[in-house]
């Protein structure tokens, strides 16, 4: 990852104001982008992301889930592709071959990578960050950062 500058932060106090959030980031990212998106578990990663989907792709919130098992989730409508990819399961770099990362990198795609920092080639690639910080009960601070 290129050396990044603070782009913007937010603070939210609930679900909604994350999913709000995340409708606002869609506003500032044109495609295409590899993001990682940093947080602990339960931090809020996959709320936020029902913005960015929603705003992007016009998919509809409660279609957004979480890609932990299924490992990527692709959302599309509109002029955007979006692919949502958690990466907790994996263990090793050479794991994320089989994944198909750089063909999903094209010129109308946005990739989000849900534990992308456990791998040092991957955050080498990307154009940024998104970080989630869970302040205790609902509060969350939100920071983009895009080198």
């Amino acid at each position: 990852m290129r050396v990044a500058r603070v782009t913007k932060s937010w603070t939210t106090k609930s679900a909604e104001e994350t999913v709000l959030v995340g409708r606002e980031l869609a506003a500032m990212l044109r495609p295409p982008k590899l993001l990682i998106l940093r947080g602990n578990l339960g931090a809020g990663k996959t709320t936020l992301v029902k913005g960015l989907a929603a705003e992007l792709t016009s998919v509809e919130q409660e279609d957004v889930t979480s890609p932990t098992f299924t490992l990527v989730h692709e959302y599309s409508g509109g002029s955007v592709l979006l692919y949502h990819l958690d990466l907790y399961r994996l263990q090793q770099e050479r794991e994320l071959d089989v994944l198909g990362i750089e063909e999903m990198r094209r010129e109308e795609t946005i990739v989000l990578v849900e534990w992308g920092e456990k791998f040092p080639g991957l955050v080498s690639e990307a154009d940024g960050e998104i970080a989630i910080e869970h302040g205790g009960g609902d509060l969350r601070t939100i920071t983009l950062r895009l080198g």
